[in-house]
Order: structure tokens, then sequence, then C-alpha cells
């Protein structure tokens, strides 16, 4: 059956535009065009919506649109493993802020009075030094100098620092942290404050399951899509 445009996007809650985007990007099937060149969708192409909406809140626009590729090149197997990959992306992210949040806790007072270098640092924390050196340039971190000769002045509460800032940063899920709020995260960060620490640990944790929920309301649509195509048994 042909659909209209703005029925589908109503129907979507999305612009004509972006059907037309979807389009273009080749995240759909070729559309025909009726004689007097309107697009002439389908069921199918509905159903191809439906998972590109449904993906791209949860795994974002760009995997959802190499996964659906896959799909029109009848690779269902590659495009199940480039979901699988992401998915347990997330659950890794879990576990390194689970650890991050458990060290916080954990840590004893007489620990961060500890003199560390640079390379003590990074040994510890598994973060090159370049990267702690960029994080410092940025303002993400702040760290006191020696006034004897100039060098670095780390202690535990700096490898505390760099992991929050690791787990906040390099998630490619964490779009609702960016540059500046991790900024104000980490300079309004009292590590001995209990209750604050708390409230960033489950903020992250509920951002987390959110995440995951929409990744599986993503995954539901792409094997209705799959089994629409007859490309799963």
């Amino acid at each position: 059956m042909a659909l209209r445009p703005a029925d589908i996007a109503r129907k979507l809650n999305i612009s004509t535009s972006s059907l037309r985007h979807y389009e273009e990007w080749g995240l759909i099937p070729p559309v025909e065009r009726s004689s007097n060149g309107y697009r002439i969708y389908t069921d199918l192409h509905v159903a191809y919506f439906e998972c590109i909406r449904a993906m791209a809140d949860g795994f974002g626009l760009l995997l959802t649109a190499e996964v659906l590729k896959n799909l029109q090149a009848n690779q269902v197997g590659l495009a199940f493993w480039v979901v699988n990959e992401a998915q347990s992306s997330l659950h890794k992210e879990k576990i390194v802020f689970e650890e991050t949040m458990k060290m916080i806790r954990e840590t004893p007072p007489e620990a961060q009075k500890r003199n560390l270098t640079m390379k003590d640092i990074a040994k510890e924390t598994g973060i090159p030094t370049t990267t702690i050196r960029y994080w410092e340039k940025i303002g993400l971190l702040s760290i006191p100098r020696s006034s004897d000769n100039n060098y670095r002045m780390f202690d535990q509460d700096h490898i505390r620092q760099i992991r929050v800032v690791h787990a906040l940063k390099t998630s490619p899920y964490v779009y609702t942290y960016s540059l500046n709020g991790i900024k104000e995260i980490i300079q309004g960060l009292d590590f001995n404050d209990a209750d604050k620490i708390k409230k960033i640990s489950l903020d992250y944790q509920n951002h987390l399951d959110r995440i995951n929920q929409l990744q599986m309301k993503g995954v539901r649509y792409l094997y209705r899509l799959c089994e629409l195509l007859e490309l799963v048994s």
C-alpha cells in the first residue's frame, strides 16, 4: 500500500525532511516515484523508518545506518554483531564506572597524602600521560606544581579525578555530559562528600539504565524488521 510522507512523518513524530534525509543516506530501500514525481512509500519503508527511530536513540544514527545498510546487503549476521559490540561496550562502561565509584568510596584517608609522579598516575589509572596532560590543558584537571622544580604534584585525589573524567568523557553514549559539564562536576567534587559521590553515581547509573533500555527497544524493532525481510527464521 502506498503511503504519503506526511502520514508517516505524523505517525513517527518527525518531519518529512527527516524521511528524505534517511533516504538520501541510504538507510532505506530505494523509493519509487509516481508519474507526478511523488515518493511512493510502502509498509516496508515504514518498518525501516520505525527501526531507525527506535535504534537511533540507543545506538546513535551512525551505527544505525551501518546496521541497516548491512541488512539491505543481506548481511544480517554482520548487522547483529555490530549491535552486539555496541551493547558490549555499554556493559564495559558500566563496569568501569562501578569500579571507579568503588575506588573513590574505599580509598583510605592516609592514601590521599601520597606524593605521586606522572608515571605513577598513568600506571595506576591506565590512562596515558599524554591524555592526562591534555585533560590538564583543557581544564578538566587542576594539578599543583612544586615550587622547587615545577614538577606536577599528584596525590590520591588526582587518581580519583582522572578516573571520574575517564568514566564521564570516554563513553560514546554520554551525550548528557559536555566538556563544561564534566568541568563543573570535577571542580565541585568533594571526594569526602559521600552524599555527592552517591548522587553522581546514581545519576550516571540511571543514565546507563536508560541507554540500555533504549538499546533493547532498538533491538526489538530491528528483529521485527528482519522478520519482515525474511532474514531470520
